[in-house]
Order: structure tokens, then sequence, then C-alpha cells
């Protein structure tokens, strides 16, 4: 059993930075394949970044590629998302996810592969 607690999320102006953390409790945190995903009001929940157990391998929606940065420190038990360049078509609620997947070479980046979900927090970005 995984508990996730996203935090960071704020208002920014268009072109700013924000960087999202995601506590994880629980033990085998390193077993843990993780990712982020937003949704929008009226949209559905969408694909942003995903990290394998190891941290070796990451992926990308193509609409953040080069201004985002996924990464995981496991001794803290945390995963980040730096996100940088942010446009107004960023501003969602943000929400870390985890699936047990130890020695998993790949990511995954669909909603329906992850187990445990954080309640999320929100990214508002300003014009």
């Amino acid at each position: 059993q995984v508990q996730l607690v996203e935090s960071g999320g704020g208002l920014v102006q268009a072109g700013g930075s924000l960087r999202l953390s995601c506590a994880a409790s629980g033990r085998a945190f390193g077993t843990y394949a993780m990712g982020w995903f937003r949704q929008a009001p009226g949209k559905e929940r969408e694909f942003v970044a995903a990290i394998n157990f190891s941290g070796v391998r990451t992926a990308y929606a193509d609409s953040v590629k080069g201004r985002f940065t996924i990464s995981r420190d496991t001794p803290k038990n945390t995963v980040y998302l730096q996100m940088n360049s942010l446009t107004p078509e960023d501003t969602a609620l943000y929400y870390c996810a985890a699936v047990f997947a130890p020695l998993e070479a790949g990511t995954r980046s669909s909603p329906h592969e992850y187990d445990y979900w954080g309640q999320g927090t929100q990214v508002t970005v300003s014009s």
C-alpha cells in the first residue's frame, strides 16, 4: 500500500516555473513506477510524465517534452516534476500516481496502469 501526497502547485505567470513534489509513504518506494497526470476542467485526465522504478527511464507527453522534467529521490520517497516555460494550457489539477513495478525497464503512460493516486495539486498559469 502506498499513499501519495502532492505539493508545490500554485499560481504562476506564463513563462514561469514550478516544481511539484509527490511524497510517498509505505515501504519499498524503489519498487514503484511513478507518473504525473493532469486534468483540466471539462477534460479527461491526461498523461504528463513517467519514470520507472530505478529512475533510469523517463517518458513525456509531446506537449511538455523539453519543458518538464520528472525525477525521483528514492531515499526521500519523493518524485518531482520540474515545470519550466509554463503556458496557460498547462493549467490543471496535477496528480501523482504509483504502481508496483520492480525490475520493469519501461514506463507506463496510461492512467489505467496505475494503482495508487494522490489527491492532486492545482497549477494555474496566467497569461
